[in-house]
């Protein structure tokens, strides 16, 4: 059930590099609060409803996947606009209905309040319903990527995990990973940023198409 609480004004988004905005929230897993997972990545994600099939092919998705993200540090949190019984309620019917079991926190967020502050309220879209938003945050509570896909259509958790792989890969070795990229494969040496080093780069022992754009392997 959606509430009836009128909808909070809009603030402005949050933006990528900047500390993620603060919250503390209900969940099907008692209370939650964003420095709770300080030390942790986390991937914040809301849907549009509960008991709607798009997003029930979406959470059982990110609940086979709940493994993977675990091995990369990294927790996942939902959110939808929908009181804490429906949370529970659902949860309950995909395990009875689906045989998967939802392993991560559902936030109740009939305010609006985080789903606001977040920005995942398009009132073109929909005025009650959040959009499906994707916020991967890093372990210093900074936000890395934000992803958002209409109502119709669901997302790719597998795409979420890679992304959530490249950037832990750009920050441990100082690079940048190309279109598509898996572990394993060559990455990106960033650029020369003056007229020597760009002379330098093409002896320096990377595979390079020109000074701009040399590959290495990890």
């Amino acid at each position: 059930m959606h509430g009836t609480e009128e909808t909070p004004p809009p603030v402005g988004l949050p933006r990528l590099n900047e500390l993620a905005p603060e919250f503390e929230a209900i969940t099907t897993q008692g209370v939650k609060k964003l420095a709770d997972y300080r030390g942790r990545w986390l991937v914040l994600f809301s849907h549009p409803a509960d008991f709607t099939p798009v997003c029930t092919t979406e959470f059982m998705a990110f609940a086979n996947h709940y493994g993977d993200f675990q091995s990369l540090n990294c927790d996942l949190l939902g959110l939808s606009i929908d009181s804490i019984f429906s949370h529970l309620s659902w949860a309950r019917n995909i395990r009875e209905k689906f045989g998967v079991s939802i392993p991560f926190p559902i936030i109740e967020d009939l305010s609006m309040k985080v789903s606001s502050t977040y920005g995942m309220i398009h009132p073109g879209a929909s005025d009650t319903s959040a959009v499906r938003a994707t916020f991967i945050i890093d372990d210093k509570g900074v936000l890395r990527a934000m992803l958002y896909y209409p109502l119709t259509n669901g997302r790719s958790v597998p795409e979420i995990l890679r992304l959530v792989k490249a950037l832990q890969t750009s920050d441990a070795h100082g690079i940048a990973t190309p279109e598509s990229w898996q572990p394993g494969e060559k990455v990106i040496v960033p650029p020369p940023r003056t007229d020597a080093a760009a002379d330098a780069r093409l002896n320096e022992g990377y595979e390079c198409v020109d000074w701009y754009f040399c590959k290495k392997s990890l």
